[in-house]
């Protein structure tokens, strides 16, 4: 039986559990995280020690009222424009049905990025008149199940095309389509993507098939216009857009019966609340890059950058994770710029065209967070602290370098075996996966109250492509749970998706 010494000394102080939780964790220069009351709120609570136990480690918190506020939001900006516009949420954003079963709520649609996706959304009594599939790879299977059920395609290339024709034709039934178009013209130069057909020759190829393949022509209905750019470039969107709207004047002069523009995804979000920290970050990692500074990040990873002669060559990879105009605001500017006689509005209420759109990371925005138990403190001989975690990299992470938002940490309220280490270390997230590159976070962070094992590390804001983007069962490790909290109740429960 432990004594009440050692209760008092290896449990976490009890001015740890009440103060501010943003205090036991931050960067060496900080990047503090913008929250919605609900993750504060819970992660001063004893429920989500809780969660963690009786679900695992880590464990990924998500709720959906942020969900619905976000896309109303984006439909009350269109309704002030007096445009007929739809919201088709990017469901490879986050695999958790709670979000499919907030958008059937909100009356909007669902982008569909694989077969599994598919089923799924339609096995949730989304009507398929409410879907796109935009997958990047559709499987013969996934067309075949798009056409039984109605789902809009958006079509890629000419093989995919031609495909389509010839299930359609199988199948007897009519293929609604949206053609996926790309290289538009920017700034004097061509805008390139692996995706969709080149604007500039898909006349001739519809030209070639009224021609040659009218009997094709029979089993499309070409119902829309769709593009999807890398980034977050409101200006390149603009000239996507004032491409595609004669073009769709063209299409319909030629009894192509189009009705909706979709300009994809990538609507910014913020994930920070001080512009002043993200500058400050990256000057000062600049300059310990090139060896005026000490390093910010493991080994003096560059994060896209890299010192060659004096100079840095490359660019940061890694999100904008603080970017001033964002979500509601970024598309009204867009819907308010100059179009021909007037606006972007303007010209869509003009031709009487629907824009859609299929935001993922931004309209989950506020909706979920990461939390991972400590299980190791290990001292290297820089000085520098690693600190272990239950999970590993691919569960908080996406194609760029880092997570770039400090995390929190959430002392243990149970004894521990061992005490906690002295307060004022600082050091690194590391995670369970057998690689000398298993980083959870690159960024060097310091631990003013020290660090104990069972206590909680939590990454904020991760419902948005962090929990799921890249998660892997690599050692044959379980994928994380999911669960969704009711902040009204304080109750938790499984999200319905099995794996």
């Amino acid at each position: 039986m432990k004594t009440a010494e050692h209760e008092t000394e290896f449990s976490a102080p009890s001015d740890l559990l009440t103060s501010n939780v943003r205090s036991y964790c931050r960067g060496m220069l900080p990047l503090t995280a913008k929250l919605e009351p609900w993750i504060t709120e819970l992660c001063q609570s004893t429920t989500l020690p809780a969660l963690v136990q009786e679900h695992g480690s880590p464990l990924n918190v998500l709720n959906t009222e942020p969900f619905q506020r976000n896309v109303t939001a984006l439909y009350e900006v269109a309704q002030a424009q007096g445009i007929d516009y739809d919201v088709y949420f990017a469901r490879k954003a986050n695999k958790c049905l709670a979000f499919v079963e907030a958008a059937k709520e909100l009356g909007c649609g669902v982008d569909t990025a694989s077969i599994q996706e598919l089923q799924q959304v339609l096995a949730s009594q989304i009507p398929g008149e409410k879907i796109i599939c935009t997958a990047a790879v559709k499987s013969e299977a996934l067309l075949r199940l798009c056409l039984e059920s109605g789902v809009t395609i958006a079509v890629d290339h000419l093989d995919e095309l031609m495909q389509t024709v010839i299930l359609a034709e199988q199948v007897n039934r009519r293929a609604d389509i949206a053609v996926r178009l790309s290289g538009f013209q920017h700034q004097g130069r061509k805008l390139p993507s692996r995706f969709g057909f080149d604007i500039d020759e898909i006349l001739p190829l519809l030209q070639d098939l009224q021609h040659d393949s009218p009997h094709s022509l029979q089993y499309l209905n070409l119902i829309g216009v769709h593009f999807h750019l890398d980034g977050y470039c409101q200006a390149q969107r603009l000239s996507a857009i004032q491409r595609l709207l004669p073009l769709i004047d063209e299409l319909r002069s030629r009894e192509f019966p189009v009705r909706f523009l979709d300009i994809g995804g990538g609507f910014p979000m913020r994930y920070l609340e001080s512009e002043t920290e993200w500058d400050t970050f990256w000057q000062t990692h600049r300059r310990a890059l090139l060896g005026e500074e000490d390093s910010l990040t493991y080994r003096n990873h560059g994060l896209g950058l890299t010192p060659v002669e004096g100079t840095l060559i490359g660019k940061p990879n890694c999100y904008p994770y603080y970017q001033s105009l964002v979500q509601a605001d970024w598309f009204e500017e867009i819907l308010t710029s100059e179009s021909e006689a007037g606006t972007i509005a303007d010209s869509l209420r003009k031709r009487q065209i629907q824009l859609r759109c299929e935001p993922g990371r931004s309209v989950l925005d506020g909706c979920g967070f990461t939390a991972a138990r400590v299980e190791y403190r290990k001292q290297q001989p820089s000085g520098d602290w690693l600190i272990g975690l239950s999970m590993n990299r691919t569960q908080c992470r996406t194609s760029s370098d880092d997570f770039l938002v400090d995390p929190f940490l959430i002392p243990a309220t149970e004894d521990s075996l061992l005490p906690r280490t002295p307060a004022g270390i600082s050091g690194y997230l590391v995670g369970a996966y057998c690689t000398e590159s298993e980083l959870l976070s690159l960024r060097k962070l310091q631990f003013p109250h020290g660090v104990g094992i069972g206590d909680l590390i939590v990454f904020p804001n991760t419902a948005g492509y962090f929990m799921h983007f890249l998660e892997s069962r690599s050692h044959q490790f379980p994928l994380a749970r999911n669960v969704i909290y009711d902040n009204i109740t304080d109750q938790a429960e499984l999200d319905l998706v099995s794996h």
